[in-house]
């Protein structure tokens, strides 16, 4: 059985001279070929690398370039070059990169100590960024007027109160304000400043609308992490409400545990249950974010599709770890501070009970060449001795998803006929399944036969055990679980071997 499968050719244009290298935007697309010229070319060159099919790559791909035209217009001298691993896969490895998306900072052509860029989601944060690095990390607030002005003129301030802002713990200080480039940063030795916060020592301030929100005391011990650890879980509302211009920020937060309120806040008892929302949040600041998901929102469809509330089911909430995705739902209908304050205690004594959901078993489910799962039949289908079971987590609304699809049903026909091959798919956003979810979808895990237990999945977006798994490229796909196959066959038949020549071996000792 041969099978023609069309793999997309990428053609990459060379620059326009010899030894000149491709622009797209202003930003320089790097090479193995060309990396090393452009360190020589550049004092300062800033690398974003990254995978076009990820699931970030979009976004951090235009904000980059935004930034790189944005640049221009600054005394910056960084220049902005990126990388698409999957076409430079030696330069990813030389480099060692091993996530996607990233930024890197290279200085007077090292390419061998970088300096690590945080995750920037929008161009304004490079650009701070690099100005930080270039200059004063933090506005120096020289008396109260300065300080106040600083104040006002944002809505989210970060303000340190050192005696002395030029050594010692402000260090720390000016260390973290370059790296947490999303927020505004001011200092002041200001006594009047001290005396008007009713302060003594060396402290860190985060203020919402020039009022004091929370004060973190600084010492010669505070470290960087204790530093962004504060300003992280305090720049966050008591309840945060979940809107595209807070998504990114909720689903990067450093707190894993989020609990989510989804309610329509035209509800006539909307007042009383966020007041005992936000009130059990104070007691869980720092171990849970709490979220409210308003119900009658069009564009938060998709979250609740996610978590699997309709809109005649609230108010109601869910519980969700941001590492293991499990979901945990409150075993009552009531909604007051002691309710939602024992399901929170419970939770975090790992004595809650995890939320399975599951479309309904389609009649059909196995009459395709691609057999349909479920909730209700993921175990039973794929935990067995018998099956090599490859299975696509995907979301039904996701482009990346559904450009598997074809790839997947070609895989079915290849293995029609090896009965012990099962090809399968399910909708990870409406079902739910007993096993750690780690990566978003689309993803791939095979379950091999013999020892069910064992999975095998890509060790990150778009790869698999080390090898690539692109959505076009169904070769390689096929190669891989061919081989994974015959893996298996061959674990059988050794088996088999052993257990025959235990049998012999014991025969013998009883003649």
């Amino acid at each position: 059985c041969v099978i023609k499968l069309t793999l997309r050719r990428c053609v990459c244009a060379g620059g326009t001279e010899p030894g000149t290298i491709t622009e797209e935007n202003g930003v320089l697309l790097l090479t193995k070929s060309n990396f090393k010229q452009a360190l020589g070319l550049h004092q300062q060159l800033l690398v974003h690398f990254y995978a076009p099919l990820s699931g970030d790559a979009m976004g951090s791909i235009m904000e980059f370039s935004k930034a790189a035209k944005e640049l221009k217009d600054t005394p910056i001298t960084t220049k902005l070059g990126r990388v698409d691993v999957t076409k430079q896969k030696e330069l990813a490895e030389e480099l060692n990169v091993t996530m996607v998306p990233s930024m890197r900072l290279y200085l007077s052509g090292d390419k061998h100590s970088p300096i690590q860029c945080p995750v920037l989601k929008h161009s304004t944060a490079i650009l701070t960024w690099l100005q930080r690095r270039e200059g004063p990390s933090a506005e120096v607030l020289a008396d109260l007027s300065q300080s106040e002005t600083f104040l006002k003129s944002h809505d989210l301030v970060v303000l340190g109160l050192f005696k002395d802002v030029k050594r010692g713990p402000v260090d720390v200080f000016y260390s973290v304000a370059g790296d947490v480039a999303d927020l505004p940063f001011g200092v002041t030795d200001s006594d009047e400043v001290f005396r008007t916060f009713q302060l003594t020592s060396d402290s860190v301030l985060l203020l919402k609308e020039s009022k004091l929100e929370s004060t973190f005391e600084v010492s010669e011990e505070t470290t960087k992490e204790d530093l962004i650890t504060f300003i992280r879980i305090h720049e966050f509302e008591l309840v945060t409400e979940y809107t595209g211009k807070t998504a990114s920020q909720i689903l990067s937060s450093l707190v894993m545990n989020h609990l989510l309120l989804f309610i329509n806040k035209t509800e006539k008892n909307f007042p009383d249950l966020h007041h005992a929302f936000q009130t059990t949040a104070a007691h869980f600041r720092g171990q849970i974010l709490f979220v409210l998901v308003d119900a009658d929102e069009p564009r938060n469809g998709r979250v609740m599709e996610y978590f699997h509330v309709r809109a005649e089911d609230t108010p109601t909430v869910r519980m969700v770890n941001l590492t293991d995705h499990l979901q945990y739902q409150l075993q009552s209908d009531r909604l007051d501070t002691l309710t939602l304050t024992h399901f929170c205690q419970e939770y975090l004594l790992g004595r809650a009970k995890v939320k399975m959901h599951s479309e309904p078993v389609p009649e059909d489910w196995d009459k395709k060449p691609v057999k349909e799962l479920v909730g209700l039949n993921f175990e039973r289908v794929v935990f067995n001795d018998k099956n090599n079971v490859l299975v696509l987590f995907y979301s039904g609304w996701n482009a990346e998803s559904r450009a598997l699809f074809p790839l997947w049903e070609e895989l079915a026909q290849r293995f029609r006929n090896h009965d012990n091959v099962v090809i399968a798919r399910l909708d990870a956003t409406l079902n739910d399944i007993n096993i750690r979810t780690l990566e978003k979808p689309p993803s791939i895990r095979l379950f091999p036969a013999v020892y069910a237990e064992r999975v095998r999945q890509g060790r990150g977006r778009g790869t698999w055990d080390g090898l690539d798994v692109p959505v076009v490229d169904g070769l390689i796909l096929i190669s891989f679980f061919w081989c994974a196959t015959q893996e298996e066959r061959e674990r059988k038949k050794y088996i088999e071997v052993v257990k025959a020549a235990e049998a012999a071996e014991k025969e013998k000792d009883e003649l």
